[in-house]
């Protein structure tokens, strides 16, 4: 039996094993993988399933064309009739951030490998839809962005760039808090490697709306975890 026989049995194997779950990892030959599925809707949310399959052809159909620009994307490695599996790219960002064992210096690295990442695809003229830290994954200098947003909001690609931009330092702002030199290095990483120009437009992009800066900044310690990031984006804009 091949190698990739095997592999392809794996999958079928892991495919009845985890039925009826979005979201699914295994091991093979030393490797991780992830095992996307449409989601097994019940009730009147069955008439959603056919929308929920499109998305997900569509995902694959965008890693694939992604993959093939040299975009930093996981590599999707099998794929049939409801079903999607693209290698392991390491921890997110996110979960990077979660670690108690990882000294400051390797943190901020991380960060900023992040942030030059973001400012290389925007280079390749494209854009990500919803860049947050937890759809960043890093491993070893190397960073992979998941989760694609197949269907992309109608406009411009730099308006899609500036988009991708504020949902990327609000994420920062969500999940450092008020680290403003930590953040401010990540964006300095950012603008360096490229992104200045997208930067700047995002900047002029804000200036219509920072009369929401003074209503925000009652909230700036108090409010939810996506209310209180909105007063510090406007916050570094403002001031930078």
């Amino acid at each position: 039996m091949t190698q990739m026989q095997s592999f392809k049995d794996k999958v079928a194997q892991m495919l009845v094993l985890n039925q009826g779950q979005r979201i699914s990892h295994f091991e093979y030959d030393g490797k991780r993988y992830w095992l996307k599925q449409v989601e097994q809707l019940e009730g009147a949310m069955r008439f959603l399933k056919a929308n929920s399959a499109k998305a997900l052809t569509k995902e694959t159909q965008v890693l694939k064309q992604l993959d093939t620009e040299g975009a930093p994307v996981p590599k999707v490695v099998a794929n049939g009739e409801g079903y999607l599996v693209v290698e392991d790219a390491g921890r997110t960002v996110r979960e990077w951030l979660d670690r108690d064992d990882i000294e400051s210096s390797k943190l901020q690295g991380i960060l900023n490998d992040s942030s030059q990442a973001l400012a290389h695809l925007h280079q390749m003229q494209l854009a990500h839809g919803r860049p947050a830290l937890r759809d960043i994954s890093w491993r070893s200098g190397e960073v992979k962005f998941i989760d694609f947003e197949a269907n992309q909001q109608k406009g411009t690609v730099v308006d899609l760039q500036i988009r991708d931009l504020l949902v990327y330092v609000h994420s920062l702002y969500r999940y450092l808090g008020e680290d403003s030199e930590r953040i401010s290095k990540a964006i300095t990483a950012y603008r360096q490697a490229g992104g200045e120009l997208i930067w700047q437009k995002s900047k002029q992009f804000l200036t219509s709306w920072q009369w929401l800066y003074y209503c925000a900044r009652p909230f700036k310690n108090i409010g939810g975890k996506d209310l209180k990031p909105v007063y510090w984006v406007l916050w570094h804009f403002r001031n930078n």
